[in-house]
């Protein structure tokens, strides 16, 4: 097995978040980065070497993108096949086309995960008018209509409590391909963040508890709330799915934990992912790290955890409220608050604009000091406009 080794120049496709903080890994081991994205001035694009802007469709961009570097990973996986395909044929590319190409896409993921006799909600594909007769058949009600494909943070996705809803959600949707699964009455839900190398050498996080806030995650923290069995179960699952993908880098696989204690696969993230944005701070080697030096061959890091707990929140823009800047002084008088920025110019309400770490003996005291240092980012309003 080659080991890229530092000083070699790994390649990104996209621009986020993900992309930032693994490009600040990157740099710190002495890599260097290239960025490809559509938009200019991305978060990855301000760390890296070299930033390209184009569509991941341009193949000639992505051609010549992958043939100015040692080997491409993803911090966004909504790339088409052919642009992963003509990579490919130019740098090592990992994780692998396959890898991209199910979880991607709502349906083939479900399938993928269900013939692996992997437990996930009960599904009906949705590609015809014929399919949405015939899916309540399977699913039921409540149930949630998504689209195949390009659907996150809760977009793509309907809510239905009656089947005379389903034909209006569908043309909201504008009749794509889609997936009806059932509405499940859930207790919690957790992440698994593993880590696979070359070789099949394979580390996790350990779960992670999520709670959501208009289907954006709101607060990660960890260790997850669970019982053993389960969060054992859960990691098994995980290491099973990295398997059967042969996939090398980070993956998180996302889980439904019901009321009635079933654990279901809710979806794959074939990249960092947000609940692992804590392991910056948290853990021995982040997942960003984690990303890097699997996708170059080299050792897997520590994954262990620096103080028994973490939690991190959210910052959307909604923070900045009416123009104000958030009290970023307030917040960071707390000698144990870390924050993150990720270098974006227009807040806008759901935007992911940063997030806060705290690390604290206790899952619930850093919960709560992650929730009341992020409270006092609120901006103060002038009292002279009051008066």
């Amino acid at each position: 097995m080659s080991v890229i080794l530092p000083g070699s120049t790994v390649g990104v496709l996209g621009g986020g978040q993900l992309g930032r903080m693994f490009a600040m890994a990157a740099r710190r081991l002495g890599y260097r980065v290239h960025t490809l994205a559509p938009e200019d001035d991305t978060p990855t694009g301000q760390i890296a070497d070299v930033e390209i802007n184009a569509s991941y469709d341009d193949l000639d961009a992505v051609r010549a993108f992958a043939q100015a570097v040692d080997v491409v990973t993803f911090e966004f996986e909504n790339v088409s096949a052919n642009a992963v395909a003509e990579a490919e044929k130019h740098a090592i590319v990992r994780p692998n086309g396959r890898s991209l190409a199910i979880a991607q896409h709502r349906l083939k993921e479900k399938q993928f995960l269900a013939g692996k006799e992997i437990p996930v909600a009960p599904f009906a594909p949705v590609r015809t008018a014929n399919d949405l007769a015939s899916a309540p058949d399977i699913v039921g009600f409540p149930a949630v209509l998504k689209t195949a494909t390009s659907g996150y943070d809760g977009k793509g996705q309907i809510r239905i409590d009656d089947v005379r809803e389903l034909p209006r959600a569908w043309e909201t949707l504008g009749r794509r391909e889609s997936v009806l699964e059932t509405f499940l009455d859930l207790d919690r839900e957790i992440s698994i963040i593993g880590a696979r190398g070359v070789a099949g050498e394979w580390s996790h996080f350990g779960p992670i508890e999520n709670t959501h806030a208009k289907h954006i995650l709101d607060v990660s923290v960890v260790p997850a709330n669970v019982e053993d069995a389960t969060g054992t179960l859960a990691v098994d699952i995980t290491r099973r799915v990295m398997d059967a993908l042969d996939f090398v880098g980070v993956l998180c696989v996302e889980f439904f934990i019901t009321r009635d204690g079933r654990l279901l696969v809710n979806e794959l993230a074939p990249r960092p992912h947000n609940s692992g944005h804590l392991s910056f701070d948290a853990c021995r080697t982040s997942q960003f790290e984690q990303q890097l030096r699997a996708v170059c061959g080299l050792p897997l890091g520590s994954p262990d955890m620096l103080l028994p707990a973490a939690a991190m929140a959210n910052l959307l823009g909604d923070l900045w409220e009416d123009g104000r800047e958030p009290e970023w002084a307030a917040a960071l008088a707390l000698a144990d608050v870390k924050l993150h920025l990720y270098g974006k110019s227009s807040p806008r309400s759901g935007r992911k604009m940063g997030h806060l770490t705290v690390l604290a003996s206790t899952p619930a005291e850093a919960r709560a000091r992650v929730l009341a240092a992020r409270e006092l980012l609120q901006p103060k309003h002038d009292a002279r406009a009051q008066t």
